[in-house]
Order: C-alpha cells, then structure tokens, then sequence
C-alpha cells in the first residue's frame, strides 16, 4: 500500500493542475479546470519504478499473466516499458508492446510494434481514461491484429464520461490503478 500512497502523492506534486476555470481541453475537446499531465509522472524513474511496481501488484492480484502489455502511443508507452522491466526483476516477464494510430508507412508497415503476435494473451494499458476513446481504439487495433484481451487496466480514471463504462460495455473487464477520487 505504501507504493499507491507514494504515486498519489507523487502525481499530486506532479502531474495535477487545476484552475478556477475550465481552461483544460480534453482529448474529447470537453473542457475541464482539472487537467492530469502524467507524462510529467510516467516519464520520471520515481513514477515509472512506482508504476511498474502497481501494475505487477494489480496483474497478480486479477491472477493475469499476459504474453504482454500495451496500448495506444503515447500515453501507455512509459507504462508499458516500466511494466516490463518489473515484470523481469520479478522473474515473471511480460512484453511491451506499442499500438501505433496508423499502420506504419515503411519498413514492415505494422501498426503494433513489440514482440506480441496472433493469439497472444494481453492486456490494454492507458495512462488516463474520461471517455475510453483512445483504449478503445487500442482495443480496436488489437483484436483486427489478432490479439486476445484478457483486461483494460488503467492508471487513473477520471471518473467522468462514461469511460469505464463505455470500455466494459465492449465485454472488456476494466482495472483502475487509482481514480480521480483517490487523490482528493
């Protein structure tokens, strides 16, 4: 539990910004006068090692053990590298993998890059979730690839929008890692 605590703390110092007016758009184009900026949390070693470190806590405690983990760039990127490299020192290795929002144009034109194929078991990662709109198009890329969802986990959920329920609605089991209420 020490581990959330510090992340919320670390993301409050961080990460959060409000304002008396709602001079924040969204990626929905709603504006809000309480914005997340975790890259400025997932980015940093303290955030990554914090991250990686509740994202294995949350995988075994749903008992997952996916072939990787993953989600549209940019915002599951961090996430999914700090995943990884937990998931090795823990001895239980799990692949990053990067869904691009277009195929690629070159080279082997992939839209997802990392060592994932057909079959493989996975979960779908964001680092914020109001409307589900960019996990769900992550969703979307993954099953047209083949890829079997066993699990949305999320780092914050907003708590607004319909976002969780708007991914559960597509069959998918949704796992915040913390919400919008856990940091007051």
């Amino acid at each position: 539990m020490e581990t959330r605590k510090d992340l919320i703390e670390f993301i409050k110092r961080r990460s959060f910004l409000k304002s008396d007016e709602p001079v924040f758009r969204l990626s929905s184009g709603r504006m809000s006068n309480v914005y997340f900026d975790l890259r400025r949390t997932t980015l940093s070693p303290e955030g990554q090692y914090l991250i990686g470190n509740l994202y294995m806590d949350k995988l075994e405690e749903l008992d997952l053990s996916p072939k990787g983990i993953g989600g549209l760039t940019m915002g599951a990127d961090p996430i999914a590298t700090s995943v990884a490299y937990c998931s090795y020192l823990r001895g239980k290795p799990v692949e990053a993998f990067v869904i691009r929002k277009e195929p690629k144009a070159h080279g082997m034109g992939l839209q997802i890059e990392g060592n994932v194929k057909e079959g493989d078991d996975v979960v779908i990662i964001d680092d914020v979730v109001t409307t589900g709109g960019s996990t769900i198009k992550a969703i979307e890329i993954a099953k047209k690839e083949g890829l079997n969802i066993i699990a949305v986990i999320v780092l914050l959920d907003r708590c607004e929008q319909n976002g969780r329920e708007n991914i559960e609605g597509l069959g998918y089991s949704f796992h915040p890692i913390l919400t919008v209420k856990d940091l007051g």
